[in-house]
């Protein structure tokens, strides 16, 4: 059987996207990590993620437990969760040259107060801490519904300079987005950064397979709130909820948008497991 070629094309980009893919693992899954490497690439990102109260030193021995699993671990650094300015840049030294960590994905963090010397991500960048280490890339965040707290200006502002202090300091830039259950607005938003800054990379969010009301109190954890309105919507039909949060008809939305447009700036997707990373890591791999 032969298949248009907008449709072959679309399952091309849907593997070609999951496999420059990345992966998000907890702290508490890393006893998983061994069985995610048998079943993604070698030296597929895995991203960790930074957990309120979580010392360094923790986050440091997760970095060792995803390098030796044959993975490539990708530290959150979250700034208002940073205690000490010293610390942090041991930290990220040992990361660095200990465990081979490159890049990081730069954030702001949740804190309503910071429990150190960095009220944002914009200060770790200033200082140049990054690049003094070894990290050779980091990625930002992105949010195709909007931040909960930050206007949208201010964003815009602050991608701005990030992209500015990443070149001066010569080191690369790219975007993480938050998933989104709107396929539609996630392609809105990827079609509007690569009109306005078509150089930056971007790894979109994608919430991975999970349950329901599981899925409906992520949402609400980090901030996807018109994802959180759409669920909802739908009212208690599980069946139904399902059928609207299959994260497949992302991924194809999005690959079918990737290949059907002279200039994207997407070059893979970054899959939120939800603390199922080792089905997550299954599913991923069957649509490879």
């Amino acid at each position: 059987m032969s298949f248009p070629a907008s449709v072959t094309d679309s399952q091309a980009g849907l593997s070609e996207l999951l496999t420059a893919g990345s992966l998000e693992i907890s702290p508490r899954e890393l006893h998983r990590a061994p069985e995610v490497a048998t079943i993604l690439p070698a030296n597929t990102c895995v991203y960790i993620p930074s957990l309120p109260g979580l010392p360094l030193s923790r986050t440091l021995d997760a970095i060792a437990s995803i390098r030796a699993a044959g993975l490539d671990p990708v530290p959150h650094v979250s700034a208002r969760r940073i205690r000490d300015r010293d610390e942090f840049r041991d930290f990220l030294q040992k990361a660095a040259a200990q465990h081979g960590v490159h890049r990081v994905l730069l954030l702001g963090g949740d804190e309503p107060r910071p429990k150190g010397p960095f009220a944002d991500s914009l200060q770790v960048l200033e200082q140049g801490v990054l690049k003094e280490c070894g990290v050779r890339e980091f990625g930002v965040g992105g949010y195709p519904e909007g931040h909960p707290r930050i206007p949208l200006n201010s964003l815009d502002r602050a991608l701005e300079r990030k992209i500015a202090l990443g070149r001066e300091q010569g080191i690369g830039v790219y975007m993480v987005t938050q998933f989104c259950l709107s396929p539609q607005r996630v392609v809105d938003f990827c079609a509007g950064l690569a009109r306005t800054r078509p150089q930056l990379p971007v790894y979109v969010g994608i919430a991975g397979p999970t349950d329901p009301v599981a899925l409906a109190r992520y949402a609400q954890r980090c901030g996807v709130s018109v994802s959180l309105r759409a669920l909802r919507t739908l009212g208690v039909g599980i069946a139904k909820l399902v059928t609207h949060t299959d994260p497949r008809d992302q991924l194809v939305a999005l690959a079918r948008y990737s290949s059907q447009r002279e200039q994207s700036n997407v070059v893979g997707v970054h899959i939120y497991s939800f603390g199922g990373a080792v089905p997550t890591a299954s599913w991923m791999r069957k649509l490879m």
